[in-house]
């Protein structure tokens, strides 16, 4: 169906956590043809990360409608729904099952959804293997040049078409640029759920921010949390700062915050990471930035992802008054800064005119290919099985026997049944796994 000023596109994003949901339902508003009236419907799919209300009021992204599902459900109700576009926002292994039960669902239809994916921040890690899980998709989004070009070369080096491949930025870039420090200088020290993933490391890096408030009394200095206790992210966090700062003596300036990332960046005058996202959201509104270089540079930890940009730094050098110029060159590759809103340009919203004219394309064609994605019992006959029976899809994507019914919504008890659960699997990561860890290490 062709977009223009009198239609409404219907648009569906499944996403597996709140980073997820964030990425996903801004993507869509991102590559809507112009002048489109968006309905968007958003479908969480049934696991340990499933965001609470909490997260989603955080993430700050409305939908139409919300719920959750499980992969045969979502499956079923394509088979149903008529959308123009489908963004699947899931873990590498999530994209593929679903692709396999849509080509499914789908086969013998002229007319299908335009099916997009691709990654919520760095991809600095399992390149190939998460690549090749998104392989199949009608546009797979790369949010830079550097990643476009790392992209097509994987796929033309295993001859997968990468046709897909598609140039665009991260959707929730933006915000006010940074104008000159405030009072009093803030630094934000935002932290991850997954790095570093044990104590000492966690502890270390606490303990070099609370020293930095004490050696500047006149900084605030600002613990930026992802989750509380007992919620999942996209990664699992078995050690929350909020545990490890119990019982600690903080200086006053010194305090632990939730809230949007944006909102904590307008009061930001220094952000410091290990590999977050987010330094990409201060390099994009010319906040001083400093990638942590404690720990070492290492690729478990996400940082030699930052090499060259300028923005590496030990807590040792900050407490020195070091302050970051970031490389230009290094930035612009990562579609952040350049053209943005210190330059006063436009390029970061033109970022996304490539994904918009490609989905123009396939949506006023008389119909489209089925989806091929480069894994099939062909291909990775030892591989594949495995990541659809944990959607609960056999090698052909239809439903296993026993899978979770799907026409037909889940009752009172089962609704409640499923809360428990998942409450259950949260404590025992949290809270049990760590402390039978702590037993085995005696």
């Amino acid at each position: 169906m062709p977009a223009s000023a009198t239609q409404t596109l219907r648009v569906a994003v499944l996403a597996d956590s709140d980073t997820r949901w964030k990425w996903g339902s801004l993507t869509a508003n991102r590559i809507a043809p112009p002048n489109s009236d968006i309905s968007l419907d958003g479908y969480l799919l049934r696991g340990r990360a499933t965001p609470t209300a909490r997260q989603l009021k955080e993430v700050g992204v409305t939908a139409d409608s919300l719920r959750e599902v499980t992969a045969v459900e979502f499956l079923r109700a394509m088979e149903k729904e008529s959308y123009d576009i489908l963004v699947l926002s899931l873990v590498g292994g999530g994209v593929q099952a679903m692709l396999h039960g849509l080509a499914r669902v789908w086969d013998g239809r002229s007319k299908r959804p335009v099916v997009v994916t691709g990654y919520v921040g760095v991809v600095y890690e399992k390149l190939t293997d998460g690549l090749l899980l998104r392989h199949g998709a009608d546009l797979v989004l790369a949010n830079s040049r550097q990643d476009a070009e790392r992209f097509k070369a994987v796929y033309d080096g295993v001859g997968a078409d990468s046709g897909a491949v598609t140039e665009v930025a991260l959707p929730f870039l933006g915000g006010a640029a940074y104008t000159g420090e405030h009072d009093p200088y803030t630094v934000v020290f935002a932290v991850q759920p997954s790095v570093p993933d044990n104590r000492r490391d966690r502890e270390y890096l606490l303990n070099r921010a609370i020293q930095h408030a004490r050696f500047h009394p006149h900084r605030e200095v600002l613990l930026k949390l992802r989750s509380k206790p007992g919620e999942h992210t996209t990664h699992i966090e078995e050690l929350p700062y909020q545990k490890l700062v119990q019982g600690k003596d903080l200086p006053a300036n010194f305090s632990l915050v939730y809230g949007h990332m944006g909102d904590v960046l307008d009061r930001t005058d220094l952000l410091v990471t290990v590999s977050s996202t987010a330094a990409l959201e201060s390099l994009h509104r010319r906040i001083p930035t400093v990638v942590l270089t404690d720990l070492g540079i290492r690729e478990g930890l996400g940082n030699h992802h930052f090499v060259g940009s300028g923005c590496l730094a030990s807590w040792e050098q900050l407490d020195a008054g070091y302050k970051p110029v970031p490389d230009a060159e290094w930035v612009a590759r990562q579609g952040v800064g350049a053209g943005g809103p210190a330059s006063g340009g436009g390029s970061y919203e033109t970022a996304f005119d490539a994904a918009r004219e490609r989905i123009v394309k396939l949506l006023a064609a008389d119909g489209m290919a089925p989806l091929a994605p480069y894994y099939t019992p062909e291909t990775a006959p030892g591989y594949l099985p495995g990541i659809l029976a944990r959607h609960h899809l056999g090698p052909d994507g239809t439903p296993l026997p026993g899978a979770p019914a799907a026409d037909k919504e889940p009752g009172p008890v089962r609704q409640i049944v499923r809360r428990a659960a998942r409450g259950a699997y949260r404590h025992g990561v949290q809270r049990v796994a760590p402390v039978i860890r702590r037993m085995g290490e005696l």
